[in-house]
């Protein structure tokens, strides 16, 4: 399994990274030790987690995810395992969560980690990650930015306050956005620099055959700014294994939970999942070895996250990082692509 540095730190961590958001939900605690154990096994050394997760979020079962993590990681060597988790930002509706303030103020922050940390029953969480801004802004396949929408929100100079002072303490090693915009992320390192506070060292955003938004705009600044991707949904909620198209009521979350699958639901996402399914299968690949092979050759991604709710599909995904695409068949991708140019941005 290769290495990268997370952004300018000296952080290492796999080139894929185990995604955990169905524990507690599709997958027991025991599926989820069994998953990890393998994950661990094959060489990864990153975890993925969230205060909100499973997903869809319940009362029931919010930070569940984090629990079952927790339980597998107090029998590990701890300086071997990289933990990422996030804070949930406002503007969804989870009183459940933390009495219902969510945002990314200094109280709320503190609440969110110690909350964290007790579920991973770990002293330290090596990534620490605002799940998406609080402010408003074009997120999860709701384009364009929208100015009617506006809020009152939380000032970037006090969240980054907060996350120095949880750095300084010792409860947090690194932070890094998801869901974040080009406006974002450069505001972040402008404050970062002129207050000499931490910079971020990633980015968690959606990647994948269906979206590749991060390349306009958001990759240069990656590359300029030392901050790594780490690629989520690289299969398109499941969509790019062609699944779906094979089979409409196929089991997997788009079907599990109807409406779920926001921006996967419009009519170029089958067109373009059809073409680039027709491509592997031209080749000789399944259309998750393409799928993924793709994302993980790809020089602007530095970990992508992949998730299974099976030990089954997590040997596949792990075992398409074997497979190298050739130049033709990249060719061909950038030939569907410019046809179905990002169709689930």
């Amino acid at each position: 399994m290769k290495t990268v540095n997370l952004g300018n730190s000296t952080l290492q961590v796999s080139n894929i990274c185990l995604g955990t958001m169905t524990f507690g939900q599709q997958n027991t605690e025991a599926e989820a030790h069994a998953q990890l154990d393998y994950a661990f096994g094959q060489g990864i050394n990153f975890i993925d987690a969230a205060e909100m997760y499973p997903v869809p979020t319940r009362a029931e079962t919010t930070g569940r995810t984090e629990e079952y993590v927790g339980t597998w990681l107090k029998g590990q060597a701890r300086d071997q395992v990289v933990v990422a988790t996030k804070a949930a930002g406002p503007g969804r509706n989870q009183p459940w969560m933390r009495d219902g303030k969510l945002n990314f103020s200094r109280d709320c922050l503190i609440d969110a980690v110690n909350g964290s940390l007790k579920r991973l029953q770990t002293d330290y969480i090596d990534l620490y990650q605002l799940h998406w801004p609080d402010r408003n802004a074009p997120i999860f396949g709701n384009t364009p930015f929208n100015p009617d929408l506006e809020r009152e929100t939380v000032p970037l100079r006090e969240t980054l306050e907060t996350l120095a002072d949880l750095i300084k303490a010792g409860k947090v090693r690194h932070w890094g956005p998801s869901n974040e915009t080009p406006w974002g992320l450069m505001s972040y390192l402008r404050l970062a620099d002129e207050l000499g506070l931490p910079r971020p060292v990633s980015v968690q955003n959606a990647y994948s055959l269906l979206n590749r938004t991060w390349e306009q705009g958001l990759s240069e600044i990656g590359f300029r700014e030392q901050v790594s991707l780490l690629a989520y949904s690289p299969l398109g909620f499941g969509f790019l294994s062609g699944k779906y198209l094979a089979d409409p009521n196929a089991q997997g979350r788009a079907n599990l939970f109807k409406g779920f699958a926001g921006r996967y639901a419009r009519p170029t996402v089958a067109k373009a999942v059809a073409a680039y399914v027709e491509l592997a299968r031209s080749h000789g690949l399944t259309p998750t070895q393409l799928a993924l092979a793709f994302v993980y050759q790809r020089w602007c991604v530095g970990s992508t996250i992949i998730g299974a709710t099976s030990m089954a599909q997590l040997k596949e995904n792990l075992a398409a990082a074997e497979v190298t695409l050739s130049q033709e068949v990249l060719d061909a991708i950038g030939r569907i692509y410019r046809e179905y140019p990002d169709p689930a941005p």
